[in-house]
C-alpha cells in the first residue's frame, strides 16, 4: 500500500462519519421543528385549558423527567440487544407523532398526556442515537465537534418550528391548527431517518480503533460531576414557564412568544458549534464559563420587560446549547463503545430527575413571587460552577483537552 493510499483511508472514513452526523443532524432538524414548535406554545395552550402556573411547570417538569428517567432503561436495552436502529426508529415515531395529536386535546389533562408521551418517545431513542453519534465523533477525533454540529442542526429546527407556529397564530390565532401543521416536519424527519438507516446499517463500524476511554478517576469524581450537572438542571427554568410568565404579564403578544423561543434556539445552535470546538481543546473548563454568565437569564426573563426578555432568552439559549453539547460529549468520551448507551442513559436519568424536581419547585416559587424563582435559579447554577471548579482542580482526567 502506498503512503498516499494510507493517508486517503482515514480521510475517507472521516468523510463517511461526517455524512452520518449530517444525516442524523437533519433528522433532528426536522424533529425539532416538530416538537420544539409545539413546546414554544404549550405553556399558553395549557393556560387556555385551565392550567395554573404551578401545573404548567409541573407538567413540563414531569415530561422532562420521563424524557430523561427512561433513558437509563432505553440505554441498557440498546447495549444489551444491540438493536440501536430499531430503538431509535421506534422512539422517533412516538416522539414526533404525539405532537400533532395535541390538536385533539380538549382538556389540560389530555394535553399533558400527549406532552408526556412525546417526551417518552424522546427518552426511548436518545441513548441509542447518541451512542451512534459518538461512533462517528470518535472517527472524526473530535467528539465535541460532532455533538456540536448535531446540536447546531438540531437548534436550526428548533428555530424554524416555533416560527411556523408563530405564523399560524398570527394568521389564524388557532393553537390546534398550529399543532396540526407540525405533522409535515414530523414526516420529513422520519423519512431522513429511514434514509440514514439504509445508508449506515452498522454505525458502530465508523469508530476507529482507539484505546478504550476510561470513566473519570474514581467514584467521587463521577458523583461530583453528576452533582454539578444536577444543580444546573434544577436551576434552569424550562421555556413553558417562561412563556407562561410572558403571556400572563402581557410582556409580549402571544404570537411573538414562539419567535422569542426561536431566538433562544439560534443562540443555542451558535453556542453549540463554538463551544463544541472549545471543548475539544480545553475540556470541561469551558462548561464553567458557559454556565456563570448565561445563568443571568433568570432575572431578565422573569422580572424584566420585552427588551430584557430578549436579552435573557439569548443567554438562556447559550446556556442550553452549551449544556446539551458539552455534557453529552464529556460522558461519551469516557465510556467504551459497548457501554456508551447505558452510561449516557444513566447520566440522563440523573439529570432528568433534577430537572423535574427543579421545575416543580421553580413553578411553586414563581406562583409565590417570581423573585423567589430568580434567587433559586441563580444560586443553584452558580453553586454548580463551584463544584465544577473543585472537580477541575482535584481531578484533571475530567478535562479532555489541553486546558
Amino acid at each position: 500500500m502506498s503512503a498516499r493510499d494510507a493517508d486517503a483511508r482515514p480521510a475517507a472514513g472521516q468523510r463517511t462519519a461526517l455524512h452520518f452526523v449530517v444525516l442524523i443532524g437533519l433528522t433532528s432538524l426536522f424533529a425539532d421543528m416538530t416538537y420544539e414548535g409545539s413546546r414554544g406554545v404549550t405553556g399558553p395552550f395549557l393556560g387556555t385549558l385551565g392550567a395554573t402556573g404551578a401545573l404548567v411547570a409541573t407538567i413540563a417538569g414531569a415530561g422532562e423527567f420521563v424524557g430523561y428517567a427512561l433513558r437509563w432503561v432505553s440505554g441498557v436495552l440498546a447495549d444489551r440487544t444491540r438493536r440501536y436502529w430499531a430503538i431509535t426508529l421506534a422512539g422517533y415515531a412516538i416522539n414526533l407523532l404525539a405532537v400533532p395529536t395535541l390538536a385533539l386535546a380538549g382538556t389540560w389533562q389530555a394535553a399533558a398526556a400527549f406532552i408526556i408521551l412525546e417526551r417518552t418517545g424522546k427518552a426511548l431513542r436518545t441513548p441509542a442515537r447518541d451512542a451512534m453519534l459518538a461512533h462517528a465523533g470518535r472517527q472524526l477525533g473530535r467528539t465535541g465537534w460532532a455533538f456540536g454540529l448535531h446540536e447546531a442542526l438540531d437548534q436550526t429546527g428548533a428555530t424554524l418550528g416555533p416560527l411556523i407556529v408563530a405564523g399560524v397564530l398570527a394568521l389564524r390565532g388557532d393553537y390546534r391548527l398550529a399543532f396540526a401543521w407540525l405533522l409535515v416536519p414530523a414526516l420529513l424527519a422520519l423519512s431522513v431517518l429511514v434514509l440514514a438507516r439504509l445508508r449506515f446499517p452498522r454505525p458502530h463500524d465508523l469508530e476507529i480503533n482507539r484505546a478504550p476511554p476510561a470513566l473519570p478517576g474514581g467514584r467521587r469524581d463521577l458523583l461530583l460531576f453528576f452533582l454539578a450537572t444536577a444543580l444546573i438542571a434544577a436551576g434552569y427554568a424550562d421555556f413553558p414557564l417562561i412563556a407562561y410568565r410572558l403571556g400572563r404579564d402581557h410582556v409580549l403578544d402571544p404570537a411573538w412568544i414562539p419567535v422569542l423561543y426561536s431566538l433562544g434556539n439560534v443562540a443555542a445552535g451558535a453556542a453549540a458549534l463554538v463551544l463544541g470546538r472549545a471543548y475539544d481543546r480545553h475540556g470541561l473548563g469551558v462548561l464553567i464559563h458557559a454556565t456563570v454568565v448565561p445563568a443571568l437569564f433568570a432575572p431578565l426573563v422573569m422580572l424584566g420587560g420585552a427588551g430584557m426578555a430578549v436579552a435573557g432568552m439569548l443567554l438562556w439559549g447559550i446556556g442550553f446549547g452549551a449544556h446539551d453539547t458539552l455534557l453529552r460529549a464529556a460522558v461519551a468520551d469516557r465510556v467504551a463503545k459497548e457501554q456508551r448507551a447505558s452510561v449516557l442513559g444513566a447520566f440522563n436519568t440523573f439529570y432528568g430527575l433534577a430537572w423535574f424536581a427543579g421545575s416543580a419547585v421553580l413553578g411553586v416559587l414563581f406562583d409565590l413571587d417570581p423573585l423567589y424563582l430568580v434567587v433559586a435559579s441563580l444560586a443553584l447554577q452558580w453553586l454548580a460552577c463551584v463544584v465544577l471548579l473543585v472537580l477541575r482542580r482535584s481531578s484533571p482526567p475530567l478535562a479532555t483537552g489541553a486546558g
